[in-house]
């Protein structure tokens, strides 16, 4: 048999996929969507079915809440109003689908980013990472997206119906100077790099009570980096500021102090960290190491693999 391609492997479980709840258990996320395409991305296309197949085993996902009434997106006070209600999460689903079949993906994206952006920490940040790797099928797909399209309208209508500021505070700081460099990375994009490696860091090294709520401290800029360069000009600086200080709050949440002179732990190459997480096959391992992958290869750190590592060896524990 032929191996299958990141195509393949995608659609396929976005296929089987469609139809599963937002959520399991007590309320946790349904990462499947978002570990099946960093799976596929990272060449583990061939990996993903039985993966999935593993997943729909072992999660019991909760029903999707019917559809209730149509959200109007001219009218402001309408499509505010729905917010962070997620009895409302098909029917954000169902506004997503018809924005995005009437127009360009990356027009509806500029146009809800804004006002989405505000609750990016909302269950922890999954509805942004959600629409991140929905966002990266989507370009790739080319024509035969509709699959990838109808995913992109699940990740934002998670992503408004679990909208919440969660008490983040985003100041503007007119004296925000950002890193340039001669790597051809504009200043917004190498800030959301240095941003991911900076908590990276953090993860590696601080004493945590649960090794998962802190990994989305830098999933959670990860997936910003993954869409800003689709986003018009004016929506980047923002996006940045809010991810940071989404990133900066999760440290009050966890009570996690980082510690700028700790070393870090020694790791493996990120691939080899990637090919740990895959084998463990926990959704936030694989997520994880893939961002480090991904990072590593746009500005080399060894915070990386040592934030990845870290979580394989904390996770890990828990499938042996």
């Amino acid at each position: 048999m032929a191996a299958l391609t990141y195509s393949d492997a995608v659609s396929e479980a976005l296929q089987r996929l469609r139809g599963v709840g937002f959520e399991h258990g007590g309320s946790f996320v349904n990462h499947a969507p978002m570990a099946a395409e960093a799976l596929a991305h990272m060449g583990y296309a061939d990996e993903v079915p039985g993966w999935v197949d593993h997943n729909l085993r072992n999660r019991e996902y909760h029903d999707v809440p019917e559809r209730r009434w149509d959200i109007d997106p001219a009218d402001e006070v309408d499509w505010r109003g729905a917010l962070g209600n997620f009895s409302r999460v098909a029917d954000w689903t169902a506004l997503f689908e018809r924005e995005l079949t009437g127009a360009p993906w990356t027009e509806v994206l500029a146009r809800w980013w804004p006002r989405l952006l505000p609750g990016m920490s909302g269950m922890l940040t999954h509805g942004v990472i959600r629409t991140a790797h929905a966002v990266r099928a989507v370009a790739a797909a080319g024509e035969e997206n509709k699959l990838p399209l109808a995913e992109l309208a699940q990740g934002l209508g998670y992503w408004a119906a679990r909208h919440s500021t969660g008490g983040v505070t985003v100041g503007e700081e007119p004296g925000l100077v950002l890193p340039e460099g001669d790597d051809g990375r504009e200043p917004v994009v190498r800030a959301l790099d240095d941003l991911v490696a900076e908590y990276a860091g953090i993860y590696a090294t601080v004493a945590q009570r649960h090794p998962i709520p802190l990994i989305h401290a830098v999933t959670g800029p990860a997936a910003v980096r993954l869409v800003v360069e689709h986003l018009p000009e004016e929506q980047r600086l923002p996006s940045y500021r809010v991810a940071r200080a989404v990133s900066r709050r999760m440290l009050d949440w966890f009570h996690a102090s980082p510690r700028p002179t700790a070393a870090l732990p020694e790791a493996p190459g990120v691939a080899e960290v990637f090919a740990r997480a895959a084998e463990i096959g926990d959704e936030h391992t694989i997520k994880l190491a893939e961002v480090a992958v991904r990072h590593e290869a746009i500005a080399p750190d060894p915070r990386h693999a040592a934030a990845a590592h870290v979580a394989n060896e904390g996770i890990g524990r828990f499938y042996r």
